[in-house]
This record gives C-alpha cells, structure tokens and sequence, in this order.
C-alpha cells in the first residue's frame, strides 16, 4: 500500500525558538451587508491556538541553550500573519510563530 504524500501535524518539528500552532475558534468575519470579508483584508487581530510542537529553544549571547517556556498542549493567544501559515492539505489553519509572537498561555 502507498503511504500518503500528504503532511501530517506530527510530521513538522520546529527548529530553534519557534512554535507550531493549530488555530481554534476561526470564524469568518461579515461586513454589515452580509459580505464575508476575508482573513486579508481584516485589521491584524491576535488569534487563539493550540500547541502542537514546539522547537528546543534559542541560544543566548552566551552560547547557552534557552529552552522554551510554551509547552505541548498549552492553549495560547498569538500574532501571525499570512506569511506564517502553513498549508497542509486539510480543514485545519496551522502556524510558525516564534515565541516571542505568543502573547499568553491560557489556562
């Protein structure tokens, strides 16, 4: 049987200091005509996500190895935009953000 060519959300391992998001809760935005107005044309608005990898950290002026504070699972507000969206084939919106792009861990 031929495996699939398609990319699967445990295939991606970020490097360095960055995050792999799933986003929650994205609703099509309507203008007061009933007009969808999409995810570009929209003011820059946080989002809110799910964790589902995270890279090792970054290195510091030192040398040393900072490891990430954002874990598996956590459920985050973050900054992306469209450059930061990965496209893997499916109903699901997924983003590489680094770190410093979380905003909040919701607990």
């Amino acid at each position: 049987m031929a495996k699939s060519s398609k990319n699967l959300p445990a295939d991606i391992k970020p490097l360095g200091d960055r995050v792999f998001v799933k986003r929650l809760g994205a609703q099509e935005e309507k203008s007061p005509a009933g007009i969808i107005i999409p995810d570009t044309a929209q003011k820059e608005k946080s989002k809110m996500g799910l964790v589902i990898a995270v890279g090792a950290g970054r290195y510091g002026e030192e040398g040393d190895l900072i490891p990430m504070t954002v874990k598996v699972g956590s459920k985050v507000v973050f900054n992306a935009g469209w450059d930061n969206e990965i496209d893997l084939d499916d109903e699901e919106e997924y983003f590489l953000v680094k770190e410093s792009d979380i905003l909040a861990v919701i607990k």
